[in-house]
């Protein structure tokens, strides 16, 4: 009897490294997907010999920037209004997208301002939709994909390595997944604390260079 488990390997073996990046481009995207059924069963195959792990990790941070900014582009192009017009449709419904699930993502965005991008690629109720309200409020492309990369690439490197250490073993990788979930979180709460702090650094040295501006000014003008 095929279980679920070898039902996923033999999906991954025969996707390869295309298949991940798909994949992890529809999870980052609109559609449910969840990225625990894509990497975890690809890094476990490159335990095995038929993968390379470092290019599991990099096809599944790739996809899940294509995936975030389809999202970007589209609330940046179509505005707050239509999307959350669309939100109500059918068709969003039966993708399990709601008015309230991208109002909470706009909500966490407005609460942790652009560096939300990262940590919001660790919330599993969040991780989908965070690049949209991104997208409204036309965040800075640039500062959009290094915080999304660095968010993406964390949550892949995490279930990478529990797919490639534990990924026969589901009771041992749920067991591993509960108790490392903690450290997880303070790996990126620290993350977002040192963004959070070089922004601050920045801002300072933007407003002295200000400052020095308007004295050389003012003392140019009573000259």
């Amino acid at each position: 009897m095929i279980t679920f488990v070898n039902f996923l390997l033999a999906i991954s073996a025969k996707l390869g490294y295309g298949g991940i990046i798909f994949l992890m481009a529809v999870e980052s995207s609109f559609i449910p997907f969840p990225s625990e059924i894509i990497i975890p069963p690809a890094a476990y195959l490159a335990s095995q010999g038929e993968f390379n792990i470092y290019l599991v990790i990099i096809a599944g941070i790739a996809g899940s920037l294509i995936g975030a900014v389809i999202n970007y582009f589209l609330a940046l192009t179509l505005g707050r209004k239509i999307v959350y017009s669309l939100s109500n449709t059918k068709i969003s419904k039966m993708l399990l997208i709601t008015e309230k699930k991208i109002r909470k993502a706009e909500e966490y965005f407005l609460q942790y301002g652009a560096a939300s991008t990262f940590l919001g690629r660790l919330v599993p109720a969040v991780r989908q939709l965070i690049s949209i309200p991104a997208g409204f409020s036309r965040m800075n492309f640039k500062k959009f994909i290094f915080y999304t990369a660095l968010g993406s690439g964390l949550w892949v490197t995490i279930l990478g390595i529990l797919g490639y250490f534990f990924g026969a073993q589901k009771e041992l990788m749920e067991k591993f997944y509960t108790e490392s979930k903690y450290i997880i979180m303070f790996l990126a709460l620290a993350i977002f604390v040192f963004i959070i702090l070089l922004n601050g650094k920045k801002n300072t040295r933007i407003t002295d260079m200000h400052k020095k501006q308007d004295t050389r000014i003012q003392d140019t003008n009573k000259s």
